[in-house]
């Protein structure tokens, strides 16, 4: 009987668990349009800054019940009282100012809908409406930054919006597929590739 071929990942997923297998196979890279998964990410991503990926990937449902199901609309009118009560809550992480400022990206997030006719339009200008296509080899040539996501960074800076630091926003783009940074040799890469012939409009 012929052994079971191994899945060539990225070096960041080999070593992960079946929740990281899973989100790197299905998620990490795929272009998001919807506003609702773009603002889904912009949490997770603000939460994790100075902490690992696994430990947000972990406590996703958790954040997932907390806030409102990542409705922007309903996160924008979260009281003092309501964060209070998500700061006991130890299915996410419970920092006053990381959550207080996802309070504060909703109600902007909502402006900026309002303004470009939805956020992943906002978003998408950064890169021209089409996922940029990297081809690295190795781990260690994937950038931690880009002058796309320094770009986004300032604007949404500018407007007010928290923990949205270059690093953090290259990270978006990447889980948001703004920019397809799977390995060449990872068996994720060429599907995303294929998916970045679209424009967003």
């Amino acid at each position: 009987m012929p052994a079971k071929k191994e899945v060539v990942r990225c070096t960041w997923a080999m070593g992960g668990n079946e929740l990281y297998h899973e989100y790197h196979d299905t998620e990490w890279g795929v272009p998001v349009y919807d506003d609702r998964k773009q603002f889904e990410f912009l949490t997770l991503e603000s939460a994790q800054a100075g902490l690992s990926w696994s430990t947000i990937l972990n406590k996703r449902e958790g954040y997932r019940r907390a806030f409102a199901d990542f409705d922007p609309v309903q996160v924008a009118r979260f009281t003092e009282k309501r964060i209070e009560k998500i700061l006991t809550d130890p299915g996410i992480v419970r920092n006053r100012l990381k959550v207080k400022s996802a309070v504060t990206n909703a109600q902007l997030f909502l402006k900026v809908q309002e303004e470009f006719d939805g956020f992943a339009r906002y978003l998408w200008q950064f890169v021209d409406g089409r996922p940029i296509q990297n081809r690295w080899d190795a781990h260690k040539q994937v950038p931690a930054t880009s002058p796309e996501s320094d770009a986004a960074s300032k604007d949404l800076k500018k407007r007010g919006f928290k923990f949205v630091g270059s690093t953090i926003i290259y990270a978006h783009m990447q889980a948001t597929g703004l920019v397809n940074d799977h390995l060449t040799s990872c068996f994720r890469y060429q599907p995303c590739a294929k998916l970045a012939k679209k424009k967003f409009q």
